[in-house]
Order: C-alpha cells, then sequence, then structure tokens
C-alpha cells in the first residue's frame, strides 16, 4: 500500500504521524489526489480508481469489523463500567486477487481481547479466493486448456491473476481425488444392475497410440446411478478387464445380478471368470450395429425392424418365437447378418429375466456412451495427453461430473422383490435388508472427496 505522509500536531511529517490515520482514510486521499489530477490533466487512470475504489471498501469493512467487535471507535475511550474487549494492535499487510488486480490491504490487529479475533470478512475474502481456484479446476475439467485459463484471468491491466503454472498445481487436486476415488469401500454400495465399456485417449508418450480407459457404473437397489470405476486399461484384453474386476471385488463390491458390456471377447471371459452366476447382457446398440453392418443399405431399415422386435420382444419365449420367423426371412438373403443376429443369443436376451420396468435401462450401455461424448467433447481441445496422470485425472473429473446428472431409475418394492428372488434362482448372495435406505451412503461413498 502506498503510504501517504501527513503533518503531525507538531508540524512534523513521518511514520509516528501516520500511525494516527486510519488506512481507509489514505486511500481517500489517495482517490481524492488522482481525482484532482485527472481533473486537471483528463488522464485519470480508471484502472487504477477502480482498484483503489474496491481497495477503500474492503478497508473500511475491515476497520468497521474491528470497531464493532471492541465496541468503540478509533481513539475512543474505554467508558467504565463496559466489558473491555481489548485493544487496536496495528495492522499486518495482506492481499486478496481480484479482477481488478491484486488488492493490498491494511488487517487490523487485536491484542488483550476477551476471546480471540477473527476477522470474518479475511475469511470470506479467502474463500472467494478458493472460489476462484475451484473455478480454474472447473473450466479445466470442461475442457480448457490451461493457457485459455490463463487467458481468461486476466484483469483490466492484461496482468494474469493465475498463471498456467499454478493452475497445473491446482489441478493437481483432481489427481488426489481420483486416487481417492479408485481406493474407496465398496461393500455399501448395493449394486444389481453393473455395465462396463471403455473410452480410448491417445497419451502423448506413446507417440499417439490410443489407449482404453475402462469404466463401470452400476444402477443400485435404491434406483440410484453412480460410477464404480476408472483405470487405464490398454487394449480392453482380458488380462486389464480381470484385473480391473477383481480390484472392484477386492474393494468389497457385491456380485451384480447381471453385467452389460459390448462383445469385446476378453471382456466377456473376465465378466464369466468374475462373476460366473451373474446374467451376462450384450449391448444391443452395438449388437444391432454390428449386424446391420453385414446388409446392404437398402435392406437396413427392413432388418432392423424385424431384429428389434426379435432382441426387444416382452419376454424369453416370444424373443425366440420372432427370432425363428426373422432367420425364416433373411438367412438366404443374409446369412452373415443371421449368423451375428443369433451369435451370443442368451446374452441378448437375458436383461429380459430382469423387472420389465428396468429393461431399457439395462440392456444397453447408452448412459456410459453418452458420458464418453461429454468425455471426448471437453478432451478434444488436447490432441495428446502429456502423460498417463494427466490423461486419468481429466477423464476421470469429467466423466464423475457428468455421471452427478444421472437421474435415478424407478425401483418400487415389488421390483425390489423381483430382484431378490432373481437373486436366489442364480445363487447370487442377497440384498443386505437396509439396502434401499442407504442413498445418502451409497452416493457418499461414490464421492471421490
Amino acid at each position: 500500500m502506498v503510504v501517504i505522509n501527513t503533518p503531525s500536531p507538531d508540524g512534523q511529517k513521518g511514520p509516528h504521524a501516520m500511525r494516527r490515520i486510519a488506512p481507509s482514510d489514505q486511500i481517500k486521499q489517495m482517490i481524492a489526489n488522482l481525482l484532482q489530477r485527472g481533473l486537471e490533466s483528463q488522464d485519470a487512470p480508471a484502472d487504477t480508481l477502480l482498484r483503489l475504489g474496491a481497495q477503500l471498501l474492503i478497508q473500511e469493512v475491515l476497520e468497521q469489523e474491528v470497531t464493532d467487535f471492541l465496541g468503540r471507535e478509533r481513539y475512543e475511550r474505554h467508558q467504565p463500567g463496559q466489558p473491555r474487549m481489548g485493544y487496536r494492535n496495528g495492522y499486518e499487510p495482506g492481499r486478496i486477487r481480484s479482477m481488478e488486480g491484486e488488492i493490498l490491504l491494511e488487517v487490523p490487529q487485536v491484542r488483550d481481547a476477551t476471546e480471540p479475533y477473527r476477522s470474518k470478512v479475511k475469511d470470506v475474502l479467502r474463500v472467494r479466493t478458493d472460489v476462484l481456484e475451484r473455478l480454474a479446476v472447473q473450466m479445466y475439467t470442461r475442457g480448457l486448456s490451461t493457457r485459455d485459463i490463463e487467458d481468461a484471468f486476466r484483469d483490466a491491466t492484461g496482468e494474469c491473476l493465475l498463471s498456467r503454472s499454478l493452475v497445473s498445481e491446482l489441478t493437481e487436486v483432481l489427481w488426489e481425488e481420483y486416487q481417492a476415488f479408485c481406493e474407496r469401500d465398496l461393500s455399501e454400495i448395493a449394486v444389481e444392475y453393473l455395465f462396463l465399456d471403455a473410452v480410448y485417449e491417445s497419451l502423448r508418450r506413446q507417440g499417439g497410440v490410443k489407449e482404453g480407459v475402462l469404466c463401470a457404473w452400476a444402477i443400485c437397489s435404491d434406483g440410484s446411478k453412480v460410477m464404480i470405476h476408472v483405470a487405464l486399461g490398454n487394449k480392453e484384453r482380458y488380462e486389464d478387464w480381470l484385473n480391473f474386476l477383481r480390484d472392484l471385488v477386492r474393494r468389497g463390491l457385491r456380485t451384480p445380478v447381471m453385467v452389460t458390456s459390448d462383445g469385446a471377447p476378453g471382456l466377456i471371459r473376465a465378466v464369466e471368470e468374475v462373476w460366473g452366476n451373474a446374467l451376462r447382457q450384450r449391448c444391443l446398440v452395438h449388437k444391432i450395429r454390428n449386424v446391420l453392418d453385414k446388409v446392404p443399405d437398402s435392406a437396413r431399415d427392413d432388418v432392423k425392424r424385424a431384429v428389434q422386435s426379435a432382441y426387444y420382444a416382452l419376454n424369453q419365449e416370444i424373443a425366440e418365437a420372432i427370432a425363428t420367423d426373422v432367420l425364416k426371412e433373411y438367412q438366404d438373403l443374409y446369412p452373415s447378418a443371421m449368423k451375428c443376429f443369433m451369435e451370443d443369443w442368451d446374452a441378448c436376451i437375458a436383461y429380459l429375466r430382469c423387472p420389465s420396468a428396468h429393461h431399457k435401462y439395462i440392456r444397453t450401455t447408452n448412459l456410459l456412451e453418452r458420458s464418453f461424448l461429454e468425455e471426448r467433447r471437453r478432451t478434444k481441445v488436447i490432441p495428446r495427453f502429456f502423460s498417463e496422470k494427466s490423461c486419468l485425472k481429466l477423464v476421470f473429473a469429467t466423466l464423475w461430473q457428468t455421471s452427478q446428472r444421472w437421474r435415478r431409475v424407478k425401483m418400487t418394492e415389488f421390483e425390489r422383490q423381483q430382484l431378490r428372488r432373481l437373486r436366489t434362482e442364480l445363487g447370487l448372495p442377497p440384498t443386505p435388508p437396509d439396502a434401499d435406505k442407504s442413498t445418502e451412503r451409497q452416493e457418499e461413498l461414490c464421492v471421490a472427496a
């Protein structure tokens, strides 16, 4: 802060005279001097005036806060019979960052108080700085580069409030949250349906070679949808998925009623090895796409309607009857498509054993696919990640934010009874009695930090 020397009562200037002038009065004098020069020369810098105005406002609030705490103005004598709250004890320098630039402050100090003095205003200002930093992290997770964020946080003079190096340091909290997310206890998450898929990203150190980031999310017995796990998985090999699933089991995830995934052979093998008694559902969006890739464009609409009528039947018996008719009509015309249509048939209609109210939610991995689209939209500004760490923390952050907007699935007591009966039929561990009442706890466990 600029010091203004004002004459003391004996006509002298110096620091002793300065201590009798409140910092807010000093700022007022600076503003008056600035305006006077501006009126004379018409060149008063507006940005300096704005900064001084913000500085004056905050300084006056800090000084008034001490006055309210002590119960008397500066140099006002203590009134006999009134409790003595303490004494003013000078000032300590402080500063905050703002869009007007860095604002310097003189923070009042108190001594000999009957209770510790803590400036609530200073705490609020500190929180505002924290908000600025959290905003930078949010901007990063929403696809802005560190350079973009640095440019966004410049004041009127062009001074950078948050540098790229500081933004990089701030985003380290994402890595800490990701690590906590990967180690949290999963035993109290009452999973009923589990969904598995992967998104691919380029790592700079790999020369542009894309690697799979394996993802798992679930629908729980209370109808909530939660992100379960995110981890690097190379090329979705069997070993990668097996380690991924075993890690979930190690952390206490119970066996789901059904696991939905695409047709990757390594993934299917890993699921059957870890949860052999659970139902396995092929994502029907992927499956139908594979079938239609084997028919000419002119026949795609007709074949699509026929295939969907079988896959989306009301029950397994009707599905098998319709499938027989589809084969009769198209087997000779498109044998490769029909082979694909019937391949892994039981897994294509496994969802029909589950409550009918859930069918449209559990027969595809669409929710993860939509989340991946959002993730790719945010990461496309980064052609390649510098490291595995930078990739994982950003992919995790974007997927986690997307998952917070997922809507619940309706789960009535009737559907819960159906799931409990299905668990018995499959020989799976039963659902805990209070699982449907642990919504808040489940969501708490899914929060990384």
